[in-house]
């Protein structure tokens, strides 16, 4: 195991924002047939609840603890909400333009982003789609004030429960996350098509059973080492070459060292292109001629978890 580091480049992680809110109305089926864009969205705050640990006493010591049942719920906060969005607020329509309150709720499903970022790519280094299920929402207060030298937009909150669905031998959940810098990118790329529509396709909220079967056939391959240049055993080598070296998968951890054949360490700055598969190593002064060097690949992990066993390449510069 490699030594431990603590805030190197790239690993100072943050979540921000959220955006791409879309609707989805349940049908009597339990299944979430069309969405429709939520412009005005201002915030999410998911609340989760339960999970709550009730002692149990035996033998004068506790002799074990029994958790509640978890729950998940949210508010929501925006501007404005979609017309499709009144059933689910407890109205309904007398004429057109003309409505009351006080009516059924029907639950819903609700899809959104939020940004991720770290030190390097800011909030662009990716982002977390959020699927909500099994949403009702409950009345809320909307506070309207007269127009005046400091005049503020209405915003509209509501407190939202939910009923988990059904998933494959996983306990029932409201809440699916898709974390772009690790997700499949093909197979994200065909979810989204699914969530937001497509030419002649209506958008829809898939149930977290075909979001399983989706992903299913994009399980990560095993880590490998794609290329190094200069290649194992190279000859003739520059002597201001740097060291490239490309894997399969996105790293987290890695231990590079690079020597002379007699041990000596070479200094050099590490840097990674933006996908995090490609390290690059620029020794801080130009190599020895006719001098052969050991780049000794060790303490690979990448996003899966997977590790890559230590390797050892070497190349020879020119004379």
């Amino acid at each position: 195991m490699s030594k431990l580091l603590w805030d190197q480049a790239g690993a100072r992680h943050f979540e921000t924002g959220v955006k791409n809110g879309v609707l989805y109305v349940q049908d009597t089926n339990g299944a979430y047939p069309l969405g429709v864009v939520w412009n005005g969205l201002i915030s999410v705050t998911e609340s989760p609840s339960g999970a709550e640990a009730t002692p149990l006493y035996a033998d004068d010591t506790k002799y074990l603890n029994l958790i509640s049942a978890e729950e998940f719920g949210a508010t929501i906060e925006a501007y404005t909400y979609p017309d499709e969005f009144g059933i689910c607020d407890g109205s309904d329509d007398l004429a057109i333009g003309v409505s009351i309150g006080q009516q059924a709720r029907r639950q819903f499903g609700l899809v959104y982003k939020t940004s991720l970022g770290n030190d390097v790519d800011g909030a662009d280094h990716g982002y977390k789609l959020h699927l909500i299920y099994g949403s009702l929402a409950a009345p809320s207060e909307k506070g309207y004030q007269t127009i005046n030298d400091s005049p503020e937009a209405i915003t509209f909150s509501w407190e939202v429960s939910t009923t988990p669905v059904t998933v494959t031998d996983k306990k029932p959940t409201a809440s699916v996350v898709v974390d772009s810098t690790k997700a499949d990118a093909t197979t994200l790329a065909t979810l989204e098509d699914i969530l937001f529509g497509e030419v002649g396709v209506d958008p829809r909220l898939p149930l977290p059973d075909e979001i399983a079967t989706l992903f299913a056939g994009a399980a990560p391959s095993a880590l490998a080492l794609s290329t190094i240049v200069p290649a194992d055993d190279a000859v003739d080598v520059a002597v201001n070459a740097n060291i490239v070296m490309t894997f399969n998968n996105q790293i987290v951890n890695e231990a590079v060292v690079v020597t002379t054949d007699s041990g000596t360490v070479v200094a050099g700055a590490k840097t990674w292109d933006a996908t995090g598969k490609i390290l690059t190593f620029n020794p801080t002064v130009d190599l020895t001629n006719s001098e052969t060097y050991i780049v000794a690949i060790g303490g690979m992990s990448d996003i899966y978890g997977q590790a890559l066993t230590a390797t050892i390449k070497n190349f020879t510069t020119i004379a």
